[in-house]
């Protein structure tokens, strides 16, 4: 009897090794050999360009070389509460995690019972008491690799969960980055309109002492003043608007709105991009940008899921053992010469199901597809947005250097037609008009640095930067040659 019995544990062990459903091969999507984008070369002039090359932009904001925009997104990434979110999910993963590999764990149950029972023969009756205390003990052996499965699943989830995260700091430093830009922006155009507005109301000053003079009609007076109405309309709204960044960068940090106006108030300068900026390949895109990352390790929880369905194709086969000790009185309990024990093997097989077990496996394999098409959408999106950046990112250098030009010929319009005006060889329209152009294309310059900021941290985070590889325990996977496949049907 001993004999049969180790013969069938060996049996159940050297069976634990097989594990059904198909094996996870990372998908290898066609990308291009690089990016189009980078055939638009700065001109000279240029702020920055896009060159090709090895890429660092785990810390991007950094080579915009601003202390304050760097303290803002360090706090975020720490302090945000959808990052804490992100991380309250990577906890559940790990938890999930755990309790898939306590699946493939024997339990052990303490049991307890006291029993009371009356009996009659005839005339007489017995009233019997039976306790018992002992241990109940369990374990599935993972013949067909359900478990395995399941814990391959919920391992990949783990991963996901830290892509996820990834995702989240990577979009908020880029959010971060962009409001900080927006501020700054506002507050150099509100210095610009305050600037304007003063030199409009010297002009008006001017002509109401020449109306007063009798040397121009009321005409020219009521122009100045509505000039001088029409650009000081724009500060309220500009101010509302500085106002507005800041609350919003405060709720970034975890603040409450107004925390941040004591440290952000105060003008300063947009941050000035680096020289270059180094882009890599477009094969880079599938190891450090998040999101794809993310969508792979999604895919190969799924296609472990498969494994999981098929299993329950097959039989399962587990140990069962019991120990305790029993008597009818409580005393006997602590007897050894009362115990009991037991110990077999067990197996269970659905043998009928309607169907149920196939159609899941059939379930299993089309989410599989679905996540696989999600898989390449990921990459294909995430070309997309960085050739769309690069594109925008360079034409707006182009921009700027027309904005220059515009700036410093209005410039000279404006003392240009002072000067006729004050000697009498030309009318004041065309010194409000000189006015309101010029005011109008420093405007635009502004906005056109702005943008180029605002390009430039778009084309970072398309480039998948905003964290540090080196942040989590586990690595991605490098692709394999080969795609992943629903794998073969079960048998």
């Amino acid at each position: 009897m001993t004999t049969r019995r180790a013969s069938i544990l060996v049996l159940l062990a050297a069976l634990s090794g097989c594990t059904v459903g198909p094996d996870f091969a990372a998908p290898r999507p066609a990308v291009p050999d690089g990016f189009v984008g980078l055939s638009l070369a700065g001109a000279p002039g240029s702020v920055s360009s896009a060159v090709p090359g090895p890429v660092d932009v785990s810390w991007w904001w950094r080579t915009l070389d601003d202390p304050v925009l760097t303290s803002l997104i360090e706090r975020a990434a720490v302090d945000n509460l959808i990052v804490q979110q992100a991380f309250a999910r990577i906890r559940q993963a790990r938890a999930g995690l755990r309790i898939a590999g306590a699946a493939g764990l024997p339990t052990v149950d303490a049991i307890g019972s006291a029993d009371r029972s009356r009996s009659r023969s005839g005339a007489s009756a017995r009233t019997d008491n039976f306790f018992r205390a002992g241990f109940d003990a369990a374990w599935e052996i993972d013949v067909f690799g359900g478990v395995r499965r399941s814990l391959e699943a919920a391992d990949e989830n783990l991963l996901a969960s830290v892509e996820d995260r990834r995702a989240v700091q990577a979009s908020l430093a880029a959010e971060v980055a962009t409001t900080y830009i927006d501020l700054r922006a506002l507050q150099r155009r509100l210095a610009l309109a305050r600037k304007n507005l003063a030199l409009q109301e010297d002009t008006a000053s001017l002509t109401s002492e020449r109306f007063e003079a009798g040397f121009v009609g009321s005409l020219d007076l009521a122009n100045a003043r509505a000039l001088v109405a029409s650009t000081a309309s724009r500060l309220p709204s500009l101010e509302s608007d500085i106002r507005a960044r800041i609350y919003a960068l405060s709720v970034l940090v975890a603040a409450p709105p107004q925390t941040l106006l004591g440290e952000l108030s105060a003008d300063a300068p947009l941050p000035v991009p680096p020289r270059a900026v180094p882009v890599g390949l477009p094969s880079e895109l599938l190891l450090r940008r998040p999101d794809i990352r993310r969508a792979e390790a999604a895919l190969a929880a799924q296609n472990a899921r498969i494994g999981v369905a098929v299993a329950d194709l097959y039989p399962r086969f587990s140990l069962t053992g019991s120990f305790g000790l029993q008597g009818p009185e409580v005393s006997s309990l602590g007897s050894l010469a009362q115990r009991y024990w037991s110990i077999g093997p067990s197996v269970r097989w659905n043998v009928f199901d309607a169907g149920r077990i196939r159609g899941n496996i059939e379930l299993q394999r089309a989410l599989l597809d679905e996540q696989l098409a999600g898989y390449k959408q990921a990459v294909l999106t995430a070309l997309q947005e960085v050739e769309v950046s690069l594109v925008a990112f360079a034409q707006e250098q182009q921009r700027r250097l027309r904005l220059i030009d515009s700036v410093r010929a209005n410039t000279d319009a404006v003392s240009i037609a002072n000067e006729l005006y004050i000697g009498g060889r030309t009318d004041f329209l065309n010194v409000l008009s000189a006015q309101g152009r010029l005011l109008d294309a420093e405007d635009a310059l502004v906005q056109s640095e702005q943008g180029i900021s605002a390009n430039l941290v778009s084309l970072y985070k398309a480039l998948g930067g905003g964290w540090n590889p080196g942040d989590a325990a586990t690595p991605i996977r490098d692709p394999a040659p080969v795609s992943a496949t629903p794998g073969p049907a079960p048998r």
